[in-house]
């Protein structure tokens, strides 16, 4: 059985990409699956150095069929594997985005769980990875733009035949920030990742600050995926209708307790 692929998608650049990918990485990881980070943002490559990590092999290397996938593979803080980017524009020239595919088939042979780590934009190298994906997660702030940007990037995943599971809502400071994600795209939330004042440094939230808010909101989204993963039905993993947060506390507090993490999604929610 291979493991499966998430592409962590979303039209602007800034929305928390690579740090969802990082910090869901790690959670995942704590959980017990085999995990690898892919460096795809073949324009901006940052991975690498937004965790410190020196490597000395790049995922531009083997697109351009200089290198193989094995000599990239980069150990990570949280025990994740990564499989970082170059940053000069000759790597980027150099770099095939269509080959992609078949890195990403190698490493879903090889781990539980493959996130890849995308670029902004609706170019080529940005789209390659919708296609590729078993599952598609939105990143978006609260931001109008990021919002719309979101949902092109959705459109794009449709005409590729990618599916879009749901829908990360980052830097979330107040639950009308929810609201217009809800209103604007046609994805349910997966999870709210509040605006998180520890969040600075270059190791992953949820090792840094593991009790912080929006650590705690990273593993409740962990536990989502994993339902995708394990392959429970998509809708009964991310289908959480707006008045999820609306309830009363005893059925938040049952959903707290279902999760076994200590605290559900609703609690998590800054508002």
């Amino acid at each position: 059985m291979t493991g499966h692929v998430f592409t962590i998608a979303g039209g602007k650049g800034g929305v928390g990409k690579t740090t969802t990918a990082i910090n869901l990485g790690v959670a995942l990881e704590e959980d017990g699956y085999d995990v690898v980070v892919v460096d795809a943002d073949l324009g901006m490559a940052n991975l690498a150095a937004m965790l410190a990590v020196d490597h000395e092999t790049s995922i531009h290397e083997v697109l351009a069929e200089d290198a193989a996938i094995s000599d990239t593979l980069t150990d990570a803080p949280g025990g994740t594997t990564i499989v970082p980017g170059e940053q000069s524009l000759d790597a980027f020239a150099d770099a095939d985005p269509a080959k992609l595919r078949k890195v990403v088939k190698t490493l879903a042979n090889a781990y539980d769980v493959v996130l890849v780590d995308t670029g902004a934009g609706l170019s080529h190298e940005a789209t390659v990875p919708l296609g590729l994906a078993d599952s598609i997660i939105l990143v978006t702030t609260p931001d109008s733009v990021a919002i719309a940007n979101a949902d092109k990037t959705a459109q794009l995943a449709q005409r590729v035949d990618g599916r879009v599971v749901g829908t990360v809502l980052t830097r979330s400071t107040d639950r009308s920030d929810l609201d217009a994600v809800e209103d604007e795209l046609n994805y349910d939330v997966a999870g709210v990742i509040p605006e998180d004042s520890e969040a600075a440094g270059t190791e992953p939230l949820v090792i840094h600050a593991p009790d912080s808010p929006a650590a705690r909101a990273y593993r409740t989204l962990a536990g989502r995926i994993e339902q995708i993963v394990e392959g429970d039905p998509v809708p009964d993993v991310v289908g959480r209708p707006i008045e999820w947060f609306d309830g009363d506390d005893e059925r938040a507090d049952d959903e707290d307790d279902e999760d076994g993490d200590g605290g559900g999604l609703r609690s998590l929610l800054p508002w």
